[in-house]
């Protein structure tokens, strides 16, 4: 019986955007060397409402679609039932399907799913190698939704350091991630290796004002434009940035564009509506083929966090602004993985959360500094070729997988064959 490896996560598939766009392809850069499989639910995200399949084969890789609720995600209580209903799911069929030796590899989206997954792979002597993409229980706390000293919080944070002491392995997205789970995981022995997502270099490539789309279309190609585009989720630091642009309405030729979609999505149109900004433009998640004109609709790109997020999430948008070679202003922790990228490829700035004049003040600097912005760009695209290329990335894991996982045991190299079949005795 040949070893399989698996990847566990809620949004895959025909998700594209966030966890499922990077799942999937993870997945389908392992299936080279693996016989892959997946399990994961129906669309829950921006694709919610589809009806996948529920057993397919797609790019190599053999998916196993689980049931469970979909409701809108924007509203905390039914997120929760999703969350629920999908983790069980899944956890039943990895029952069914999981053999010995297995490998495992799991992301923390849903929160309750590494757990059920790592029971699932203690109870079948499988391996469970955890991705952190978010880190429990302090994200929760970051997006106020659970108190800092509550008794849920203690209760999620000695589950959690249970879970990282009892893993095979642990992927960290940066190093400031790394650093936090070192403090969970205590002295165990469990290794931790820093595998940060990817730029998309072949879809996102520098593009001219002259020649985007969608500069075109809001007619900015005129105007310096200051971006935001991704989620706009509770630990995303829109506040800071609206109010920059707030500040700066008389300065016409100073554009803001915010471009995505989360929980808030809608404070930031009521607000922008009822200041009657002329200098912000709101837009919903673009399609992912038109990714590349959206990326390269700015001068600058602006990340932004709220205080206390380092070591908690690494921003994937941050690797494709690379590809870009768009310039980044980062409002985030200084020791976050953003600011340390940011800061070492010399590819922008970084503005403390909450400091909206010191993000005005590196505005108006950016537009009246052409050159260097213009050296920036250079530099990120360089960056991105040079450290971050899929091709790099996904040897990490797969060196990963081979040294701590397997150790030379019966694997497939080829990734030919369907998981079934791998799973034949």
């Amino acid at each position: 019986m040949s070893n399989c490896v698996w990847i566990i996560s809620e949004l895959y598939y025909p998700e594209d955007t966030s966890t499922g766009y990077v799942m999937t392809k993870i997945a389908e850069g392992l299936s080279e060397q693996y016989a892959v499989g997946v399990l994961c639910s129906q669309p829950t995200y921006a694709k919610r409402g589809m009806r996948a399949p529920k057993h397919e084969f797609h790019n190599n890789v053999e998916i196993f679609r689980c049931r469970g609720t979909t409701f809108n995600k924007d509203s905390l209580a039914l997120r929760l039932v999703n969350l629920l209903t999908i983790s069980l799911s899944i956890w039943f069929t990895a029952l069914w399907r999981l053999r010995r030796n297995d490998c495992v590899i799991v992301v923390t989206n849903p929160p309750s799913l590494p757990f059920l997954i790592a029971f699932a792979c203690w109870i079948k002597g499988a391996k469970c190698l955890l991705l952190v993409h978010d880190l429990y229980p302090e994200v929760l706390t970051a997006a106020e939704i659970v108190r800092r000293e509550g008794i849920a919080m203690k209760v999620i944070g000695f589950c959690s350091r249970m879970l990282y002491r009892n893993v095979a392995a642990i992927i960290a997205l940066g190093r400031d991630m790394e650093e936090r789970i070192r403090r969970h995981a205590g002295q165990s022995n469990v290794p931790i290796s820093i595998i940060p997502n990817w730029s998309d270099l072949s879809e996102i490539r520098p593009l001219p004002k002259e020649l985007n789309r969608l500069l075109k279309d809001l007619q900015l190609q005129e105007k310096f434009v200051v971006q935001y585009c991704g989620n706009m989720g509770r630990t995303h630091g829109l506040e800071t940035l609206f109010e920059a642009a707030r500040r700066l309405r008389g300065v016409p030729e100073v554009h803001f564009l915010f471009v995505g979609s989360g929980a808030k999505k809608q404070w930031l149109e009521d607000a922008a509506k009822a200041e009657c900004l002329p200098n912000v433009s709101i837009l919903s998640r673009r399609p992912r083929n038109d990714l590349n004109d959206t990326l390269n609709a700015c001068d600058v790109s602006v990340i932004s966090f709220v205080k206390g997020m380092a070591g908690i999430s690494v921003p994937s948008r941050m690797y494709n602004a690379l590809a870009a070679g768009t310039p980044i202003l980062a409002i985030a922790d200084a020791d976050s993985e953003l600011a340390l990228v940011v800061q070492e490829e010399c590819v922008g700035w970084v503005v403390p959360p909450e400091d909206p004049d010191i993000v005005v003040k590196t505005v108006l600097q950016a537009r009246d500094d052409r050159d260097s912005l213009k050296a920036m760009g250079i530099r990120a695209r360089e960056s991105a070729e040079k450290k971050y290329s899929f091709v790099a990335i996904i040897g990490s894991y797969q060196e990963l997988i081979s040294k701590l996982v397997f150790k030379g045991s019966n694997v497939s190299s080829t990734g030919s064959g369907t998981v079934e079949q791998q799973l034949e005795v």
